[in-house]
């Protein structure tokens, strides 16, 4: 039996995955997650075999909840299952330890398939994202790939507007540590300050920046 935690923020997006995956043989959902908190808490708890991950979640991102998780259930598989498509999420996703990686387009077999195969240690990737990957090797880093999978965090929440020491309240960390963050992540971005950061995380696509009217 392979057992399976939902993260998502959409209470009808997880309602909806576990009358899938409950229909299926050999498969358990053993608990619903909101957040990062909720779903490092469930984990914890249930230390299941798979936790299926959104990375939009309320406060914190799905990876950072990837890596909590982690930290404490090293054995469960992490197969993310979101909307983002983005060269610098994925890539820090599967740096924070997430085995596989499909969009939300995905049809219900594959998801299922790819659930399968995390539960017994493959990776699992929907087209989409085996062609970003394709693309990265080929084409070479990009700049967010330079930063760390708790940078990339820390710029995301800035990105969304949040301040430092709201970012200091969601990530569990003190507001002088994440001031410390964003000096490092000018550095390797060489950006002097937080509005060019913020033109380049618009840039790369990690935040939609509005149109001018």
């Amino acid at each position: 039996m392979i057992r399976i935690i939902l993260v998502d923020d959409h209470a009808v997006v997880r309602s909806g995955y576990r009358r899938l995956l409950g229909s299926e043989p050999g498969f358990q959902v053993v608990g619903e997650a909101a957040s990062a908190d909720e779903a490092y808490a469930l984990a914890v708890e249930q230390m299941p075999d798979v936790a299926v991950v959104d990375l939009s979640l309320r406060g914190s991102s799905g990876i950072e909840a990837i890596r909590r998780i982690l930290s404490r259930a090293p054995r469960t598989r992490i197969l993310v299952l979101s909307m983002h498509e983005g060269a610098g999420h994925v890539t820090q996703a599967l740096r924070s330890g997430a085995l596989g990686y499909l969009t939300k387009y995905s049809e219900p077999e594959r998801v299922i398939e790819a659930i399968r195969k995390v539960a017994g240690g493959q990776r699992a990737f929907s087209p989409e994202i085996a062609q970003i990957l394709a693309d990265e090797a080929i084409e070479g880093e990009r700049p967010f790939s330079h930063l760390t999978p708790r940078e990339f965090e820390v710029l995301r929440l800035l990105a969304h507007g949040e301040s430092a020491l709201h970012i200091a309240q969601s990530m569990h960390l003190s507001p002088k540590t994440i001031l410390n963050y964003l000096s490092l992540i000018r550095q390797k971005l060489d950006a002097e300050t937080d509005f060019k950061l913020l033109h380049l995380a618009a840039r790369h696509g990690l935040v939609t920046m509005p149109s001018a009217s």
